[in-house]
C-alpha cells in the first residue's frame, strides 16, 4: 500500500496581506502564480509624485522674462491725442491774443470746459465728494498749476511771441517732467535719456532756424514759466489720491480753478472791459474750451495713469512738429529742409525715448528665491493710479 503524503488546508492569508481592494470598493482579484507585492498588470502602479524639493547646483531655477507693460499703447495714444490737440491751441489762443484780454480768455474757457463735461462728471463728483473734501489741499495745488497759472501764462506769452515759437518751447517741458519723476525715484534708462536728448536737439534747432543761438523775447520766457508749471501738475498727476476717478477730478479742478481766477476776471473787466461776442472770439473759446481743455486734459490724465509722466512727455515732443503741420495746413506756410530734418530728430527722440523696456533675461544658472507673501490684511499699492 503506498504512503501518501497527508493533505494540510493551506492557510488563509494574513490581513496585510490581502490584495488591496479596488476603486469600487471590491477586492482585487488575485493573479494566478504572481508573487506577494508584485504589481498587477490589470492595475499598473501609478507615477510617483514629482520631486518638489529645491533644486540643486545641478539644476537651477531660471530667472523669468521681463514681463509685457500693459497699457504701453493706449497710453501713447491718449497722450499723442493731448498734444495734436494742444497743438492747435497755440494757433487759436495767438488768434484771439488782440482781441480778448489774457485773463478774461482763459476764465471763459474754464468755464466752457466746466459746462462742457457737468453732465458726465456731476454724478461721479457727488459719489466721491468726501475723499475729493479729505484730499481739498491736493486738488487745489493741481488746479493751480494746470488750470489757473498755466493757461494764463500761455494766454501772456502769446501777446509778445509767435504761435510757433509757444509750440516749440512748450515742447520743452518734458525735460522739466522727467526731472520730477527722477526726483522722485523713477529709474529714466539710457534709452529714453538718449530719446529726450535727440528731441531737445531738434526742437531747439526748429527754434533757432538751424542754429543753437536761440534769441528770447519776453513772451518766450512766459512760455517757459507755462512749461515748468505744466511740468509740475503732471507731476502731480502721479500722486493723485485713490478714490477719485479721472472725471470728477477733472471736474473739481476746473470748478476750483475757476474760483481761482474770477477775482482776477473782475478786476481785468473793471480795467480792461469786456471783448465782443464775436465768431473770432467765441470760435477760438470754443475750441480751447472744449477740446483743448475737456478732451485734451482728461485724454493727458489719463496717459499719465497708464504710462507715468516721464514717457508721456517724451510724446510730447511731438507738440512742434504738430504745429508746424497745422500751420501748413491752415496757414500755407512751407516747412523747409531745416523743419524737414528737426522732424525727423524729434520723431526719431520721441520713438527712441517711449519705447517699452523690460527687465534683462536671466543668465544660464541664476536662481532666484521665492518671495514671501504678503502680510494679512495689507494691500500692495498700485505702481499707477488709476482714474
Amino acid at each position: 500500500m503506498p504512503l501518501t503524503t497527508p493533505r494540510h488546508p493551506t492557510p488563509a492569508p494574513a490581513p496585510h496581506d490581502r490584495p488591496a481592494p479596488a476603486p469600487d470598493g471590491h477586492p482585487a482579484p488575485a493573479s494566478d502564480g504572481q508573487p506577494a507585492g508584485a504589481p498587477d498588470p490589470g492595475h499598473p502602479t501609478p507615477a510617483p509624485a514629482p520631486d518638489r524639493r529645491p533644486a540643486g547646483p545641478a539644476g537651477p531655477r531660471l530667472l523669468p522674462g521681463p514681463a509685457p507693460v500693459k497699457g504701453v499703447g493706449p497710453g501713447l495714444l491718449l497722450a499723442l491725442l493731448a498734444t495734436v490737440v494742444w497743438s492747435g491751441s497755440f494757433v487759436a489762443t495767438r488768434d484771439m491774443a488782440d482781441s480778448v484780454p489774457p485773463v478774461q480768455a482763459v476764465f471763459w474757457r474754464w468755464t466752457i470746459a466746466l459746462l462742457a463735461v457737468a453732465p458726465f462728471a456731476v454724478r461721479p463728483f457727488l459719489r466721491q465728494r468726501a475723499v475729493i473734501r479729505r484730499h481739498l489741499g491736493f486738488t487745489a495745488l493741481a488746479s493751480l498749476f494746470g488750470v489757473a497759472l498755466y493757461n494764463t501764462l500761455v494766454h501772456q506769452a502769446g501777446l509778445t511771441t509767435s504761435a510757433g515759437n509757444m509750440g516749440m518751447i512748450m515742447a520743452a517741458s518734458p525735460v522739466l517732467m522727467a526731472g520730477y519723476a527722477r526726483l522722485g525715484g523713477e529709474r529714466l534708462g539710457t534709452r529714453r535719456l538718449l530719446g529726450m536728448t535727440v528731441a531737445v536737439l531738434g526742437v531747439l534747432l526748429l527754434v533757432g532756424e538751424g542754429s543753437l543761438a536761440i534769441d528770447l523775447a519776453a513772451g518766450d520766457l512766459w512760455m517757459f514759466a507755462a512749461a515748468l508749471s505744466f511740468a509740475s501738475y503732471s507731476a502731480l498727476l502721479k500722486r493723485r489720491p485713490e478714490g477719485i476717478d479721472g472725471l470728477a477730478f477733472l471736474f473739481t479742478t476746473f470748478v476750483l480753478g475757476a474760483l481761482m481766477l474770477a477775482p482776477a476776471y473782475a478786476v481785468s473787466l473793471t480795467v480792461q472791459g469786456g471783448f465782443p461776442a464775436v465768431p473770432a472770439t467765441v470760435g477760438p473759446l470754443l475750441y480751447v474750451g472744449v477740446l483743448s481743455s475737456a478732451v485734451a486734459f482728461f485724454a493727458w490724465n489719463k496717459a499719465i495713469s497708464l504710462i507715468g509722466a516721464a514717457r508721456a512727455g517724451v510724446v510730447y515732443h511731438l507738440q512742434p512738429v504738430c504745429a508746424a503741420l497745422l500751420s501748413y495746413a491752415l496757414l500755407g506756410e512751407e516747412l523747409g529742409p531745416t523743419g524737414g530734418v528737426c522732424m525727423v530728430l524729434i520723431l526719431g527722440g520721441v520713438a527712441l525715448g517711449s519705447a517699452a523696456g523690460g527687465r534683462p533675461a536671466a543668465r544660464a544658472g541664476a536662481t532666484t528665491p521665492p518671495e514671501p507673501p504678503a502680510p494679512a490684511g495689507r494691500r500692495e499699492a498700485p505702481d499707477t493710479l488709476r482714474p
